[in-house]
């Protein structure tokens, strides 16, 4: 079908012609077939700042200051100088193009950093349908030999307060806040916290806990539950009312043998430390890991040979593993990244080995478990890519990304660089 090449006849065209179903981003892309830029501007005096971002609206430009304790937000101007004539090459545009507030305004300056605090520059997420903001703020990085005391992984490095900032960008108004202290997030490129609708994950990795809230639309971060030590709402009040039962029944067999006492020097109503049992979540991943074992044979000595080889014998290596990562598949499923405590600090951990774990918060159930390098986990990413990677899928635009799952040329590409790989891991 023909289309002019005239502005004016396209903006005509659209007011009185409606596309067909399921078209309308495709000819609102086509519009701007119109609207090219043409020139390039060089050495704009731009604010000494550190530029994070655009919003992926593309209605906010996200910077910090140097010192890093301010946010600076800024509104784009769009479309700020045009030309009338035929020949726009031959026109210079005028000095004030080269200045950054003709193409920007700044909508507010906003400290969120105390005087010990700095700004993670690397950290920041947008939630579109509310224009809310997500920035984070820390104290400097503890040392790596931190001491692992209540439940926390050795190994791990401890940061004295980490600040989560809800703000609406609209305004700067900062409209709730989460502190976590003693802890440790990798808040490097959002790494340690994912946003899928109004669902927010944060993983501590010190205490291997998955902290979830909800960004309700009066701006709160409302808690909704901690996956980790416990599973579900009410196991810790379970195993609470179980020791203090155990320690009225050892106070009432020490009264009835007054000889055989022996001083542990424990406080009644605590329970032993050496003694404490697994996390509920790994608690659950052993458990799915030997019920997948024992369901693949039906004979009881292949069974027992397997479960010796399969299961005990990397019983302490599935015990070692910690939480890397999480990222939500949907508002019930969480995908759970689990490897060592090395690859869980480090900067790049594709050479350490790891686990992939779909977990179902409503059940507290381990779906499916397995390896970085399992062909079945690659053919699942291949056939459903958008399922790993889509924020939210309320989203329109995300219809319209083309990705290997939806895209013959990019799932060829996709192989094509399968093939060149050097290591299966890869």
């Amino acid at each position: 079908m023909y289309r002019s090449s005239n502005i004016v006849a396209r903006i005509f065209n659209r007011q009185i012609r409606t596309p067909a179903p399921g078209t309308s981003v495709h000819h609102a892309r086509r519009f701007y077939e119109n609207l090219v830029p043409s020139y390039t501007v060089y050495e704009v005096e731009c604010p000494d700042h550190w530029f994070r971002k655009f919003t992926d609206d593309g209605q906010y430009l996200v910077s910090f200051s140097r010192n890093h304790q301010e946010l600076i937000v800024y509104r784009p101007r769009w479309l700020s100088f045009s030309c009338k004539d035929e020949d726009c090459d031959k026109h210079d545009l005028p000095p004030r193009a080269k200045r950054f507030d003709s193409f920007f305004t700044q909508l507010y300056c906003v400290p969120l950093a105390s005087c010990n605090e700095l700004i993670c520059k690397d950290f920041f997420l947008y939630l579109e349908s509310k224009q809310f903001g997500l920035f984070a703020t820390s104290t400097a990085q503890g040392h790596h030999e931190a001491p692992a005391v209540g439940g926390a992984v050795h190994g791990v490095p401890s940061i004295e307060k980490i600040t989560f900032h809800l703000l609406r960008l609209e305004d700067g108004e900062i409209l709730d806040k989460k502190v976590f202290c003693n802890d440790y997030v990798n808040l490097a490129h959002n790494m340690g916290v994912f946003l899928y609708d109004d669902l927010l994950a944060i993983v501590s990795l010190r205490y291997q806990t998955i902290h979830v809230l909800q960004i309700r639309d009066s701006g709160n971060l409302v808690y909704v539950r901690a996956i980790g030590e416990f599973c579900r709402e009410d196991d810790e009040l379970f195993l609470s009312s179980n020791a203090q039962g155990m320690a009225f029944f050892d106070k009432n067999k020490q009264h009835q043998f007054p000889g055989n006492h022996v001083d542990n020097h424990m406080p009644q109503g605590q329970t032993n430390p050496e003694n404490s049992f697994l996390s509920g979540i790994k608690q659950r991943l052993l458990s799915f890991i030997f019920q997948g074992l024992w369901n693949e044979e039906r004979d009881e000595t292949l069974r027992i040979q397997g479960l010796r080889k399969k299961f005990y014998f990397h019983f302490q290596d599935y015990v070692d593993l910690i939480i890397w990562k999480v990222q939500f598949l949907d508002r019930h499923h969480l995908l759970i990244k689990f490897g060592s405590v090395d690859g869980g600090v480090a900067r790049n951990a594709d050479h350490h080995p790891a686990f992939v774990a779909v977990y179902n918060m409503d059940t507290t159930e381990i779906v499916s478990f397995y390896q970085n390098s399992a062909d079945e986990l690659y053919l699942l990413f291949d056939q459903f890519c958008d399922h790993f990677h889509a924020t939210s899928r309320n989203l329109m635009y995300m219809n319209f990304i083309s990705s290997h799952s939806n895209n013959i040329h990019a799932r060829e590409q996709l192989r094509s660089i399968k093939d060149k790989a050097s290591n299966p891991s890869q």
